[in-house]
């Protein structure tokens, strides 16, 4: 192995830790302020009945969507199509097509 494919494994390894550090960030985040904003509804409604009404969820919804597409974006890039099943495939083919 070369420098340049050592510089470039390393160049790569850097991203995909960047990637993952900034999904769980979001993650940290989410759990924090929805946990905070459950909190501050839930002391202030009159009574129960309150609290379980769409306002009181919708911003959990709708940021949790997000970090949904987040994290298939760091953890799903090649979920079904990754790099080993495409090696697998190749030599699955080679071997098909010895006889």
């Amino acid at each position: 192995m070369n420098e340049f494919e050592k510089e470039d494994r390393y160049l790569r390894a850097q991203k995909r830790i960047k990637e993952l550090k900034g999904f769980y960030i979001h993650l940290f985040w989410y759990v924090i302020v929805n946990i905070f904003v459950f909190i501050i509804i839930y002391v202030n409604v009159e009574n129960n009945s309150d609290f379980w009404n769409y306002g009181t969820f919708s911003t959990s919804f709708f940021w949790g969507i997000g970090l949904f597409f987040h994290g298939l974006m760091v953890f799903g890039k090649n979920l079904v199509f990754s790099k080993n099943w495409e090696e697998r495939k190749i030599k699955e083919f080679m071997d098909k097509d010895k006889f």
